[in-house]
């Protein structure tokens, strides 16, 4: 089934439900409402039967005389084809690795091979630690020095002013999010390019919670490196890097003897998983379909003209109605600042797993914790039980948000 839509409408939400069967479940007697996307969102039904399709008629190794194996090598071209349309990149620009964690730490080792005393690298108080421990692991490989940037407390944003203040001519990466996992937060990736290559030195950014909200474009924002996460776009669970193709060529990344040479097989190591990249590709193929265009790279341009326009529907929505509820507190940006529809708060005297628990129980899916930005969780004050964490996805109603809303409001008004 293909949902059409205009540049600004993706068509009924009903429809693109209608596509997920994890939207079927119940919990007692309530429909499941799944809040829980940015810790991964449900699966579509043409991602989970392209990769049965894969293992059971067309898995084997690469670049073999068979069949099989022709059919796996144009599985991988496929899926880089997909992940460049998705991202504005070249295939030969994309990487796949098991997960976005896993891909940032073999790129800091490889680039800090060429790093020692008197280089810095900067990264921020408000990224996951995927984008933090990486590279504050070369400070004792290496001996390069790790400069932090704040975060605002009050509002959930960068300090700019800090972040300027620490880029200077030592510095060769800057690290940063393009939205913080925990509270929505929308940086200005372009603004952070232009510091880095000022000053000489290269932008990784941290696309994991961004990719599934808003358009992604690696040569507008002048990325020298990208990184994501499928399952977070309605994919499987596999990792994915970009790198502009001559630094991907340059790096002096570890691999094997016999291994390819060349951008971007250079940058991978081992077998990869063939059957969650022929999920890759369905899931961008999913994202495409539910706009039109004469191209796959128009289809998801238009398509997220509607998933932005909609999302900032829901979390004004979702914001407003959470501010209401008595004993309720909200972090992050407000709902007219940039941010994704993510939404994180507390409520008074109630610990946040106990709040994921009892939402739970009325069919409302939510994530509670740090959700690994714990620096982030510090600089609110907040113990080891950290945020209730709300996120909508392309399937995410307004009737879901008031149920949100409705149960947040029982549930406070229950612990006074």
């Amino acid at each position: 089934m293909t949902v059409t839509a205009t540049h600004s409408d993706l068509g009924s939400v009903e429809q693109i439900r209608a596509l997920f069967p994890a939207l079927e479940r119940r919990q007692g007697a309530f429909p499941v409402a799944y809040f829980d996307s940015p810790g991964g969102t449900q699966v579509p039904r043409s991602v989970v039967e392209s990769i049965a399709d894969y293992l059971y008629h067309h898995n084997a190794n690469t670049h073999w005389a068979f069949p099989t194996s022709a059919e796996t090598d144009a599985v991988i071209a496929a899926a880089r084809s997909a992940m460049a349309d998705l991202l504005d990149a070249q295939p030969s620009e994309i990487v796949f690795g098991p997960n976005m964690t896993t891909l940032t730490f073999h790129l800091a080792r490889a680039l800090g091979r060429a790093y020692g005393s008197g280089d810095e690298i900067v990264v921020t108080e408000l990224d996951h630690h995927a984008n933090v421990a990486p590279w504050q692991a070369l400070a004792g490989e290496r001996g390069v020095t790790v400069q932090v940037v704040s975060m605002v407390p009050e509002t959930g944003q960068l300090d700019w002013k800090d972040l300027e203040e620490k880029v200077n001519e030592r510095t060769k990466v800057v690290a940063v999010g393009v939205a913080s996992n925990a509270l929505g937060t929308l940086n200005d990736i372009q603004r952070a390019a232009r510091l880095a290559h000022r000053a000489g030195a290269l932008l990784f950014a941290d696309a994991v919670h961004s990719v599934p909200h808003v358009m992604t474009d690696v040569k507008d924002w002048q990325c020298d490196f990208l990184a994501c996460s499928a399952y977070k776009f309605y994919g499987p669970h596999i990792g994915v890097l970009f790198g502009r193709k001559e630094l991907l060529e340059s790096v002096d990344f570890p691999k094997l003897a016999p291994a390819p040479t060349l951008a971007p097989e250079r940058a991978e190591t081992g077998t990869q998983n063939h059957e969650g990249l022929r999920g890759v590709t369905a899931a961008v193929d999913f994202l495409a379909s539910l706009a039109v265009g004469n191209s796959r790279r128009e289809q998801i341009e238009a398509t997220f003209e509607g998933i932005e326009a909609r999302g900032r529907v829901l979390a004004a929505r979702m914001w407003e109605g959470l501010a209401s509820v008595p004993g309720v507190k909200l972090y992050g940006p407000p709902a007219d600042a940039p941010r994704t529809p993510t939404i994180a708060f507390t409520v008074r005297g109630l610990p946040s797993s106990e709040v994921a628990c009892q939402l739970s129980g009325l069919g409302i899916f939510v994530s509670h914790g740090n959700f690994y930005a714990a620096t982030v969780t510090e600089r609110l004050g907040l113990g080891s039980e950290g945020l209730v964490r709300a996120g909508c996805a392309c399937y995410t109603t307004a009737k879901e948000i008031e149920r949100l809303i409705e149960g947040v409001r029982k549930i406070s008004a229950d612990s006074t």
